[in-house]
């Protein structure tokens, strides 16, 4: 739960790391009235936290056109965190194998406040795919990574969830509404399955949880592809069923124990 009345929050830091991770994957810099935007912090604090950023190296601001950049120390902190996955290692061929059969797509996906954030992701190498980006946030709504992870998640970490400030609130209780009947799809086929929406969820996916011993919520492993290339019963009959083999061959491979569902109360 994040109390941002304790005592011990350090708000500076928690300002400073809201800056950080307002950078996408796709930005070529961010100026700091495009951080403020991003962040809702006052354009006054952006500068002098950019500032102390920059100084410390984990922001570098180009004389060209005075954007930020992540800087050489913010790659460095960001290499270390990723070794430290180390089921990342056996995923990767287990993915790769699984985009090349089915000519999906594959991500991983973490929370990050009320969006997941993919972190890897693998490409069918002899078809095209869906285009979806490392850094790239998925929102907290019908898609199908988020509701994968909140049918995963204990009631402690929902309650971590729904209590911290989130923009879209409404979103994740509108999910967790739907919460029983997706656990109850993901303890019957191993997988959630969503059909494709409009807009930006234009398109067929499939996801399953896995728990790693390193971190403290789970992460979603999802297969996806427009519907053209496969309809929602190719995806439900086949690929969500090698997605759920692959991350049960991944839990085996690292001895953790099935993130399918929490038992609860």
């Amino acid at each position: 739960m994040t109390d941002l009345h304790d005592p011990r929050f350090a708000t500076t830091l928690a300002r400073g790391l809201s800056v950080l991770r307002a950078f996408r994957v796709t930005d070529d810099g961010l100026s700091n009235a495009e951080i403020a935007q991003r962040t809702g912090l006052p354009k006054s604090t952006v500068s002098r936290l950019t500032f102390t950023l920059g100084q410390l190296g984990y922001l570098v601001q180009s004389p060209r056109d005075d954007r930020f950049r992540p800087g050489p120390t913010l790659v460095a902190v960001g290499h270390v965190a990723a070794t430290s996955l180390s089921f990342l290692v056996p995923a990767h061929d287990l993915m790769q194998r699984l985009a090349d059969e089915t000519g999906t797509l594959v991500v991983l996906a973490v929370r990050d406040g009320d969006k997941m954030v993919l972190i890897r992701t693998w490409r069918p190498r002899h078809v095209a795919s869906i285009w979806l980006e490392v850094g790239q946030r998925v929102p907290f709504q019908t898609f199908s990574s988020p509701r994968a992870f909140l049918a995963a998640a204990t009631p402690d970490e929902i309650d971590r969830i729904v209590t911290e400030a989130v923009q879209d609130r409404q979103a994740i209780e509108d999910l967790l509404a739907c919460r029983p009947q997706v656990r109850t799809e993901l303890a019957r086929t191993g997988f959630v399955s969503t059909p494709a929406g409009s807009g930006p969820a234009a398109y067929n996916a499939v996801s399953v949880p896995f728990r790693s011993g390193n971190l403290a919520e789970p992460v979603i492993f999802t297969c996806g592809a427009l519907p053209a290339e496969a309809s929602v019963e190719r995806m439900e009959t086949e690929v969500g069923p090698k997605l759920a083999a692959a991350v049960r061959t991944l839990e085996r491979l690292t001895g953790q124990a099935p993130g399918l569902i929490p038992t609860e109360a």
